[in-house]
């Protein structure tokens, strides 16, 4: 539950979030730091990824899903945020629990998140190529942005 989420500690971080789209923003982030949620899970020696699903929908319809590697995960600033600016995060910033993973652009903090899960490789899960943008655009005809 978010109540247990929050017993196993809290980190405070500030930092700018940069989207793909051209604008970034700076905000306070607190919450679980990713590596105390491993310490509890213990995933399998062969995991190299987690999968992120999410209760939002993605562009094209379904559900909302990214990948990221356990390296980037156990960086020090990885967290499952629950506040935003020093409050709880609010509906449209990914209520209850978010995704910050401080050296990865916008799109890959998966908001509203409902499960997570530890797999081999990205390629197992979805379409195989890691995200639902991945999956689902081309990104050949988007060189402008």
């Amino acid at each position: 539950s978010l109540a247990d989420l929050k017993a196993m500690g809290k980190h405070e971080q500030i930092t700018m979030h940069n989207c793909i789209q051209g604008w970034s923003g700076v905000a306070e982030w607190g919450g679980l730091p990713f590596p105390k949620l491993m310490e509890l899970v213990k995933p399998k020696p062969e995991a190299g990824y987690a999968f992120f699903y999410s209760y939002g929908e993605g562009l094209e319809g379904g559900e909302y899903y990214d990948s990221h590697t356990l390296k980037d995960l156990t960086h020090a600033m990885s967290l499952l945020a629950y506040e935003m600016n020093y409050e709880p995060l609010k509906d449209e910033h990914g209520a209850p629990l978010r995704l910050r993973v401080e050296n990865q652009l916008g799109f890959k903090q998966v908001k509203w998140i409902k499960r997570i899960e530890f797999v081999a490789h990205y390629s197992d899960r979805a379409e195989g190529y890691g995200g639902y943008n991945e999956d689902h655009e081309f990104y050949g005809y988007r060189a402008e942005i």
